[in-house]
């Protein structure tokens, strides 16, 4: 047989695997969504995608690489046409040579992930696939960017897959996250329940096991683009420059005490702001872009600040600092929450510690904005200076171990004792003196604990001086194998 049959054949063998896939990816039980092969050339600049493995069609994954604005990437996507996209030996060994190269090249690595589990019918084997996968997956976690698409259910370890990746995006309508099958899980529930209402993209955003839930694929995709073009290429890289935008622009009608998540908006380049996690506690978390350098945002939210606030900016803080984004932490967290049970207060006590750990291992630039009170143990982690480069705070910020009303009951006792009118206004009164003249943040910066007390129009103006003076910041810690997370 000469070599024009030859190169004849293989020709013909790859599409024959082209027409399957498009003939088999267009139906599923729930609806039509995309076959693998047009997801990842919607994700990636036309003409860009270089497949690798394609002859391996039986594993059940189409991987290789191709380019987003220019900017390489590395993808693998599960097949849903080949025995409901579950991992075997063939597809475990496709994906580890797909997160291999990423390794070696320094690409970031989309993932999407539509797999009911392992193959049955291989035994051990399928597990082994499993285990070798999500091991070089752990291992690349700081290396390069990992998104993880869940177009499908995403059963058992399946799941597992996603949840290692820095960001997780679900697409309705058929993406989920379950930890067993929806009959297994609604008899253990004792009662009947769909794939959906168990781990469909709003159940898993409410719970934390995802960052974001699109309406559909296409938004899916969409969103993956504009993230992977604020993210870095790898640890050792810079995330590429937006638009320039004013630095000097002035924000008016901050003031102290306001939401966070407006403030944030303000500070902002306009329309930059992407939200992880929205609705996962009153915690924000947000990557944006400041005179066009990519910014990571974590707001504690008003009130008391429990556990699972402290784990959402925590993980979110350590994201950022694996690829050296500034971390801009805005304060209004009136001290921790206390709960009625023991397990949720030593919860709580915990993720304070996790917290504090996430703050201190960061070597990025930290910059601290006391918008309200930065009380007790919000303070410790997120705005004294041991654990942020920069801090600054607007007028009528409060910064105390304790609030007002703790406070003088802590310090003045017998004047609210002596008190002869009302006793809680009493302690109203007091409570406010202290906050003004004890606790207040130009109290702190004229003890050195704060850097400056702005004023709140000009918060745009200041952080992004402090990020241009920063830029140039070198840290590290000092030599060890790996810190001991408190988890």
């Amino acid at each position: 047989m000469s070599t024009l049959q030859d190169l004849d054949q293989v020709l013909s063998r790859k599409q024959d695997i082209l027409n399957k896939s498009q003939a088999g990816g267009g139906k599923s039980k729930q609806g039509s969504k995309l076959s693998a092969r047009d997801r990842v050339t919607r994700l990636l600049d036309e003409g860009s995608f270089v497949e690798q493995g394609m002859l391996a069609c039986d594993a059940g994954v189409v991987t290789g690489c191709g380019t987003v604005d220019g900017r390489p990437v590395i993808v693998f996507a599960q097949d849903f046409s080949v025995m409901h996209g579950a991992i075997g030996a063939a597809q475990g060994k496709k994906i580890v040579r797909a997160l291999e190269q990423a390794r070696k090249t320094g690409m970031p690595v989309v993932a999407m992930c539509d797999s009911n589990g392992a193959r049955v019918g291989e035994g051990a084997a399928a597990l082994e696939a499993y285990s070798d996968v999500l091991t070089h997956l752990a291992r690349l976690s700081g290396v390069v960017p990992t998104i993880a698409l869940v177009l499908g259910p995403c059963v058992g370890t399946a799941a597992m897959l996603s949840q290692l990746c820095d960001l997780t995006l679900l697409a309705a309508p058929e993406g989920a996250l379950l930890e067993a099958g929806p009959q297994v899980l609604s008899s253990a529930m004792g009662k009947s329940l769909t794939a959906q209402e168990l781990g469909g993209g709003k159940a898993a955003v409410e719970s934390g096991a995802a960052h974001f839930a699109c309406a559909s694929e296409e938004e899916a995709l969409a969103l993956s683009r504009t993230l992977l073009g604020m993210l870095p290429a790898n640890n050792l890289e810079d995330a590429p420059f937006g638009v320039e935008a004013d630095a000097d622009r002035l924000c008016p009608g901050l003031s102290a005490g306001m939401d966070g998540r407006a403030a944030i908006e303000a500070m902002a380049d306009p329309g930059s702001v992407v939200e992880l996690g929205k609705g996962y506690t009153g915690a924000v978390t947000a990557l944006g872009r400041m005179a066009g350098r990519t910014v990571a945002f974590a707001y504690t939210g008003t009130g008391d600040t429990c556990d699972k606030r402290m784990n959402k900016i925590a993980r979110f803080v350590r994201f950022a600092d694996c690829y050296n984004i500034p971390v801009i932490s805005l304060v209004d967290s009136t001290g921790l929450e206390i709960f009625d049970t023991v397990k949720r207060q030593m919860s709580v006590v915990k993720a304070a510690s996790a917290l504090v750990y996430a703050y201190s291992e960061a070597t990025t630039v930290k910059v601290t904005l006391v918008i309200g009170h930065a009380v007790g143990a919000a303070y410790v982690a997120m705005g004294g200076s041991a654990n942020a480069d920069a801090v600054l705070a607007w007028p009528g910020a409060v910064i105390s171990p304790l609030t007002g009303e703790a406070a003088i009951q802590v310090l003045c006792p017998e004047k609210i004792r002596e008190s002869t009118g009302d006793a809680v206004a009493a302690r109203a009164e007091l409570a406010a003196q202290y906050e003004a003249e004890v606790a207040d943040g130009v109290n702190a910066a004229a003890q050195g604990l704060v850097d400056d007390v702005i004023d709140p129009a000009e918060t745009r103006k200041r952080v992004v001086a402090a990020l241009e003076m920063l830029s140039g910041k070198r840290d590290s810690n000092p030599p060890k194998k790996h810190g001991n997370l408190p988890l």
